[in-house]
């Protein structure tokens, strides 16, 4: 068994229990232009706020399917960060948009207001406000705010799969666009019935 083999024998193990779709692990090396730059350095924080608002769910939930989702957020989002920062990488490109625009797509500020104009993207108030809340109330806010960030990261995926080019940072986009609308209608049924 070549070395190749080997490696790939390893990755299909690890896709089993990180949930990154095959088509979109691995290196990114090739075309690729700032559209795709900017979809990974604006997903990564975003990714990382949906992980931070997942988190917030243990102890603080009270219905298990919110529980069960969160769970399943983090399951998904730490190996997509992984891929994105070794896209950028890869690439030659900071995991972070400059202030200027110019390796990306700018907009990354959260000002003092701790809003950013990131789609979605929740402000500091709105993080201690999920942060302090708890039971029935915990479980409304988390769907609520978690359905807007979802539309957000829908929202960049679409556009990525409109401007990009890079063939696996597309697909990363199509798959975003699939599983996050299908958890926004589950999150919407649920909001529903809290």
């Amino acid at each position: 068994m070549g070395q190749s083999a080997l490696g790939k024998k390893i990755y299909i193990d690890m896709t089993a229990f990180t949930h990154v779709p095959a088509s979109a692990a691995g290196s990114a090396a090739g075309t690729f232009n700032d559209a795709d730059v900017g979809f990974a350095q604006m997903m990564i924080p975003h990714h990382e706020q949906a992980l931070a608002m997942a988190a917030l769910a243990d102890g603080r939930a009270s219905d298990a399917r919110i529980t069960s989702l969160a769970g399943r957020i983090e399951k998904v989002r730490g190996p997509e960060i992984a891929t994105l920062k070794s896209w950028l990488k890869d690439w030659g490109k900071p995991e972070k948009a400059s202030s200027d625009g110019m390796d990306g797509i700018d907009g990354m500020d959260h000002g003092s207001s701790g809003k950013s104009d990131m789609g979605g993207m929740m402000s500091e108030k709105d993080m201690r406000k999920l942060e302090a809340a708890k039971g029935p109330a915990f479980d409304r806010a988390f769907a609520r705010m978690m359905i807007d960030h979802h539309q957000g990261a829908i929202a960049m995926a679409k556009d990525e799969k409109k401007n990009g080019r890079n063939v696996k940072a597309k697909k990363l986009a199509d798959d975003v666009v699939k599983s996050q609308s299908t958890e926004v209608a589950t999150l919407r049924t649920l909001l529903d019935r809290l």
